[in-house]
């Protein structure tokens, strides 16, 4: 073997480094090849369609109590079209169409008018938010606790993900689609766990260990956020014991679910007696907790963040869209994908599974670009996303509980007359 002279080799690899990412230090870009970034983007969408569909059956029918083992459904490959129907999906996908037509740069204001015109069935702060923007009231105060009573809820935790599955490694912009999409029904910690999850998404392209996944999640929300308190606890938990996640259970438990400081802005559940929560931090626990106490293993990652209870569809379907991401599509287990009718339309949208996966690369390569990164080909021609490193910028501190002043903001005349619901499914 010939030797090289060590300076000549540190000049070789620098001179490597500048051809392929434009700059002398090899950290300030990732890159990835758009063919891998379509196949893990594709597994999270089906990652998200499995974790809702197997927890389906079992869902808030256990509230303060972890489902007992034998209770867990059994996975059947069939199950996986049973998963065209939940809002855990339609509702990302009417934020994705108003991303496809109209560009990241659309308003938010355009955003609640797409939202507002979405003809399927809601419940809770997706709902209320709903309602408001049909009353007249715009974003951002469709979204705020005076005129949303349920603005802590999950509602965009379980729709966040498509922030994510167009932001590959870029967490800043999938921060910024939750300003935008994230208020149009939720404030405060309702709208930080949506970012947390995003942010998961944004890291699971290149990370596959979860607890660094989970930490990424956790530098996109506000440090002195509740709910930012209790994804550092149930990490800290884990590590206090990790062979035993029932203990973190029951300490989440403990403090998330009945200690009133904790709920003060439940919508319902502690203060009318009932263990039932919907908020979005301890269900944002148990999403945590699945990913670390699953340590990469699909069937044990959903099993446990559905045992956990409360909303044990909406975060098994978070966790296993993360974990799918990490894998790819072509890596997915079959069980999950064997069955799968890619020709299906979801609920009251214009997508089934290509027109779907065409969406998301559609925007995300206008992220990649508006990033500042670019799109190169390799010297076989295939396309690659250069992507700038970010370091995750949160949004502003505020608590539901103790919100800060509302925007004001209503819809014009003219905006309102945009504003006609459908009453039948969209053509296909």
């Amino acid at each position: 073997m010939t030797r090289v002279p060590l300076f000549l080799s540190i000049a070789v690899s620098a001179a490597l480094v500048t051809t392929l990412t434009g700059s002398t230090r090899a950290d300030d870009v990732r890159r990835l090849p758009v063919s891998e970034y379509r196949d893990k983007m594709k597994a999270g969408w089906l990652g998200q369609m499995a974790g809702v569909a197997w927890g389906a059956p079992t869902e808030f029918k256990w509230t303060g109590a972890v489902i007992p083992k034998d209770k867990m459904p059994a996975w059947k490959p069939e199950m996986i079209n049973g998963s065209f129907r939940q809002d855990d999906l339609y509702v990302d996908m009417t934020f994705l169409r108003t991303l496809e037509e109209h560009g990241l740069d659309v308003s938010i204001r355009q955003a609640g008018i797409d939202f507002a015109n979405s003809g399927y069935p809601l419940w809770h702060a997706n709902k209320a938010g709903r309602d408001a923007l049909r009353s007249g009231i715009a974003p951002p105060d469709s979204g705020h606790p005076q005129f949303n009573k349920h603005a802590d809820d999950i509602d965009y935790q379980i729709e966040a993900d498509f922030a994510g599955l167009v932001s590959p490694g870029l967490p800043n912009t999938a921060i910024a689609l939750g300003e935008k999409f994230g208020r149009l029904m939720n404030y405060g910690d309702g709208l930080y766990g949506g970012q947390f999850v995003a942010g998961m998404y944004t890291e699971a392209f290149f990370e596959k260990n979860p607890e660094k996944i989970v930490r990424a999640g956790l530098a996109c929300i506000p440090e002195g956020s509740q709910y930012a308190e209790c994804i550092r606890d149930v990490i800290t938990w884990y590590q206090e014991n990790p062979s035993d996640w029932g203990k973190t259970w029951q300490k989440i438990e403990d403090k998330y679910n009945r200690n009133p400081d904790y709920r003060k802005a439940s919508c319902e559940g502690l203060k009318q007696g009932s263990l039932f929560n919907i908020d979005a931090k301890i269900n944002g626990a148990y999403i945590a907790l699945g990913l670390l106490y699953g340590r990469g293993d699909i069937d044990r990652s959903i099993r446990i963040s559905c045992r956990a209870g409360q909303d044990s569809d909406c975060n098994p379907s978070n966790v296993a869209g993360v974990l799918f991401t990490t894998l790819g599509f072509s890596r997915v287990p079959d069980k999950f994908k064997e069955k799968l009718d890619e020709s299906q339309y979801w609920s009251h949208t214009s997508y089934n599974f290509p027109k779907l996966i065409a969406a998301c690369e559609k925007v995300a390569r206008e992220a990649v670009v508006k990033s500042g990164g670019r799109i190169e080909k390799d010297a076989s021609g295939e396309e690659i996303f250069v992507l700038p490193v970010q370091q995750p910028k949160p949004s502003k501190l505020e608590q539901c509980w103790a919100p800060g002043p509302i925007a004001n903001s209503r819809f014009t005349p003219e905006e309102m007359a945009k504003i006609k619901p459908p009453t039948e499914e969209p053509p296909k």
